[in-house]
């Protein structure tokens, strides 16, 4: 897409503006009269705004993935490449915090072979705590574990929640993410390979 193809601040604005009230249908009207209206609209922006900056952070992601150079993405970005490298870079390993967790990353992943991958990995303790783009980040127990996938939109999610399923990390659109443990011992007591 050419600089020219872009569609403008404003439409970007209207567009967001647009979602962020389709939330809350009963929110335009009721800002007319109502001052606890304008304090919903405050919750909502801000949640959309670190919704956004989940979508950004995988936006850069899936970019380097792709093969993007930090200078690059820095530029689209209006920072420079070592700006846009450690505020988008992959996380540091956490050092000094006790953690004794053992954790790994499943990469790369795509929407069709994550799931395959990630029951392999269940079946040896491992699960999901958080994803992106061609990733699973995985910490391991000594019981095995399920892993399911359905489509972010759909309903259902809170009884999936009532039956034991536990949603990793935030929205991947099109896709949320659960898994639960299944009280069974690994299959295999050496880590799965990544």
């Amino acid at each position: 897409m050419t600089d020219a193809q872009q569609p403008s601040d404003e439409k970007v604005r209207a567009a967001l503006a647009g979602m962020i009230a389709g939330l809350d249908p009963t929110l335009a009207e009721r800002l007319e009269h109502d001052v606890e209206s304008h304090l919903e609209l405050i919750d909502l922006t801000n949640r959309g705004a670190r919704e956004m900056e989940q979508l950004l952070q995988s936006s850069v992601t899936a970019a380097r993935l792709a093969g993007a150079s930090w200078e690059r993405i820095g530029q689209r970005l209006g920072m420079s490449r070592q700006a846009a490298q450690q505020r988008f870079g992959p996380a540091r390993a956490e050092e000094g915090t006790g953690d004794t967790l053992q954790r790994r990353r499943l990469t790369p992943v795509t929407a069709f072979d994550e799931m395959q991958a990630l029951a392999e990995a269940g079946r040896q303790g491992w699960h999901s705590v958080g994803y992106g783009a061609y990733f699973h980040d995985l910490v391991r127990s000594s019981e095995q574990w399920e892993h399911l996938r359905v489509p972010a939109f759909g309903s259902g999610k809170r009884g999936l929640e009532k039956a034991g399923w536990q949603k990793i990390g935030t929205l991947w659109f099109p896709w949320a993410y659960y898994a639960r443990p299944t009280g069974k011992p690994v299959e295999d007591g050496s880590p799965a390979a990544g």
